[in-house]
């Protein structure tokens, strides 16, 4: 795997560091692919991330949005009683991150046929959308009149 040396971006980018520690953090992970997971943009400012949980109940879930940082944690409570002569289905515990850009925001999380869906929106506050900026023309000094002797 190729590693990149951003430090020549540095001289002349002001206010990327977050971007470019993701992208270090990046080129850096070895992730498990447990559980699989798909994120999809639904419109321009919503996006959906749906997780395959298959064997785990809503109470062995938990989501935490804290920053700019979603977890999704999962732990299997395993029920001695059980005698499996083959286990496909994985249940073991998991822990998955995501990074959120700024103003994205935890909308819902619901399971759905073995998915748990989790709905993200970007919301913008209103003082950081653009703006537009009448121009005005300066007002010119005005001349006294010289009464005519």
């Amino acid at each position: 795997m190729r590693t990149y040396d951003f430090s020549p971006l540095f001289r002349s980018t002001i206010g990327f560091d977050r971007l470019f520690d993701l992208a270090e953090t990046a080129q850096r992970a070895t992730e498990d692919n447990y559980p699989p997971y798909n994120i999809e943009r639904l419109s321009d400012d919503r996006y959906q991330i749906a997780l395959a949980v298959a064997g785990f109940a809503p109470d062995e879930i938990s989501v935490t949005a804290e920053q700019n940082v979603l977890t999704i944690e999962g732990n299997k409570v395993e029920k001695a009683d059980r005698d499996y002569l083959y286990q496909g289905i994985s249940t073991r515990r998991f822990r998955r991150q995501f990074s959120l850009a700024d103003h994205v925001l935890v909308k819902d999380a619901a399971f759905d046929n073995g998915l748990l869906k989790i709905e993200l929106a970007r919301e913008i506050p209103e003082a950081m959308k653009p703006r537009r900026i009448a121009i005005t023309q300066p007002s010119r000094p005005q001349q006294l009149e010289s009464a005519a002797a």
